[in-house]
């Protein structure tokens, strides 16, 4: 047997293109790679997993993560030794790839650090693409620091559990986003809103000027990358995409007319209801601050609308689900959530083709073609029909591939 050369049979590709799954295919696979799909490939030697007609799907992507985020209160985490975050969140990301998500796209926290060890491959982990730190104005939502804290914020050798750092002035803001770069930061993550995790910025707050925007966005196009911004309401998404910012995070506010503007200059969504959902539920038992509970309802009642909205002004949506701590077992319900306002093809491209290209590996993930990556999931039954079949933490997945190895495999021959 030639243990680099893998041949999956009877697979039924669903991937977000079509409302109905192919027909039965064969995948041949090599050395990490997916080498032929068709329905008559074959390959002496190869490795053959018979999958029976059931669903064969990329590898499910989330656009929104915080990995090192490991407990709901994020000032304490910011707070926490490096090594204790570090090992919860080889946990945390362990647990994502076991349902399913062979990449995940950090918006903050994750460090090159981390990444590197992701891809040395000691414990099964997803795919990662990292903001490194979020960049944050002074009272805005990477300020954890409270009302009565006026100890300078630190400007370097931030602690791993930090999602963010404070920056404030045009040559500060292009300081950090070079800084981000050279650290290996592969997009700039902006607080452009307030937010519901910190303490002193309402949801109203917009946060940055314009200049200081559109100075971070000058930076990330110097490097060939984008800049991803927080955002809730509907002036602080407009002036964002007015000064260039690519990819629109949360965007439970959004109207019409600015859905329309986001969707003309072919900026992406990335709408996360699932946090919000949970937040309410579970936020205040598991730590998360009386003054950020208090403002989660403005945000979370309007997060099936604002899919419609888009929907309506033809912006495109990627996956993303932003949950902390104990709330990242979640994950998944977030199909089931968008599937009230969307159909199940859409919701299932946001977690793949689109994802890909929003974390720029359009081709190589997010797709079961040649030349893509073996990042691959298998699912009893039919996704398009219902989408709680991702969800159960991986329960309805009999096998997991990442990178061409087989990280699950249960019940199959």
């Amino acid at each position: 047997m030639n243990m680099s050369l893998t041949l999956l049979t009877n697979g039924r590709i669903v991937d977000g293109k079509a409302a109905e799954p192919t027909d039965p295919v064969n995948v041949l696979i090599e050395n990490g790679a997916i080498r032929e799909v068709g329905r008559s490939v074959k390959a002496a030697g190869a490795t053959v997993v018979d999958l029976g007609g059931r669903t064969l799907m990329p590898g499910l992507i989330d656009c929104h993560v915080h990995v090192v985020a490991t407990v709901a209160d994020l000032g304490l985490n910011a707070t926490l030794p490096d090594a204790l975050v570090a090992i919860r969140s080889v946990g945390i990301m362990n647990a994502m790839l076991m349902r399913g998500f062979t990449t995940v796209r950090d918006v903050g926290g994750a460090t090159h650090g981390l990444k590197q060890a992701v891809g040395e491959g000691l414990v099964p982990m997803p795919r990662l693409v990292i903001s490194g730190k979020a960049l944050s104005q002074t009272g805005g939502h990477c300020d954890f620091r409270g009302r009565y804290d006026d100890r300078p914020a630190p400007k370097a050798h931030f602690n791993l559990g930090a999602l963010g750092r404070l920056c404030d002035g045009i040559d500060e803001v292009r300081r950090a986003s070079r800084e981000e770069i050279k650290g290996g930061a592969e997009f700039i993550k902006i607080m452009a809103n307030g937010g519901v995790a910190s303490p002193t910025d309402p949801i109203h707050f917009l946060g940055f000027s314009r200049d200081e925007i559109i100075a971070i966005v000058e930076e990330a196009r110097n490097a060939g990358t984008y800049v991803s911004a927080h955002l809730y309401t509907d002036d602080a998404i407009r002036r964002a995409v007015e000064c260039g910012v690519h990819s629109l995070e949360h965007c439970n506010l959004i109207k019409s007319a600015t859905a329309t503007l986001a969707a003309n200059v072919g900026a992406v969504a990335v709408p996360t209801l699932v946090t919000y959902d949970k937040l309410s539920s579970e936020g205040a038992s598991l730590g998360f601050p009386a003054d950020s509970v208090a403002k989660i309802d403005n945000v979370r009642l309007a997060g099936l609308e604002s899919l419609s909205i888009m929907k309506a002004a033809g912006l495109t949506m990627a996956y993303g689900t932003d949950l902390l701590g104990p709330m990242h077992r979640h994950q998944s319900e977030e199909f089931v959530i968008r599937a009230r306002a969307l159909p199940a093809k859409d919701v299932i491209a946001s977690a793949t083709s689109i994802a890909a290209k929003l974390c720029g590996l359009d081709g190589k993930i997010g797709v079961v073609a040649a030349g893509a990556h073996a990042d691959l999931i298998v699912v009893d039954g039919n996704p398009l029909k219902d989408l709680s079949l991702l969800t159960g933490q991986g329960q309805h997945l009999p096998l997991i591939m990442s990178a061409g190895k087989i990280v699950k495999q249960t019940a199959l021959h």
